[in-house]
């Protein structure tokens, strides 16, 4: 298998990078629910505050690749080719799933800088993007706790829509994205 696109299937490079941010996404959304098992201030609470930090700004790193390979890369074409109004909702959920993938981590980078907490990422500690400012960061804890809800929603639509598009329209959009066996 090919690293690049073809015209019917995503290379190794995308299939990769799909499954590893669902992976990462999956860290990051648990290790944030995983944190209220534990009494607020506890080591374990706040270790995993820190890897949900950590593994957040790793979703920004892993994001500029899928970025760079989504507009260099040929988009395999989903066979039989959906409707208009299927094409158009595809472009428009994707386009929320790479907002929440960019903006959320930039959004919780800003929400720790204002608030004047560090941004470790993996032994080193991250500049603030903001100066501290406390009403700004209580705000920005509100959006960024607001659209990770909204995430839970896109991410399971994303999910859906694949799941439908292979047992009930029988296409290769998921297909096209799977490993192979």
């Amino acid at each position: 298998m090919s690293w690049k696109n073809t015209s019917s299937r995503y290379g190794t490079l995308s299939i990769t990078l799909h499954w590893l941010m669902l992976i990462l996404l999956i860290a990051v959304y648990a290790t944030i629910e995983l944190r209220e098992l534990y009494p607020k201030g506890s080591d374990p609470r706040e270790a995993l505050k820190a890897w949900h930090f950590m593994l957040g700004l790793s979703v920004l790193l892993l994001v500029s690749i899928r970025v760079y390979a989504r507009l260099t890369f040929i988009e395999p074409k989903i066979t039989p080719a959906p409707n208009p109004l299927q094409n158009f909702a595809a472009k428009i959920v994707h386009l929320a799933l790479y907002g929440l993938m960019i903006g959320m981590p930039i959004l919780g980078w800003s929400l720790l800088s204002t608030a004047g907490k560090p941004v470790p990422f993996f032994g080193l500690e991250l500049p603030p993007l903001i100066a501290e400012n406390k009403a700004l960061a209580k705000t920005l804890k509100e959006l960024h706790q607001t659209i990770g809800l909204v995430g839970y929603y896109l991410i399971g639509l994303h999910a859906a829509a694949a799941l439908f598009h292979h047992h009930i329209i029988k296409d290769d959009t998921l297909s096209r994205i799977l490993p192979r066996r």
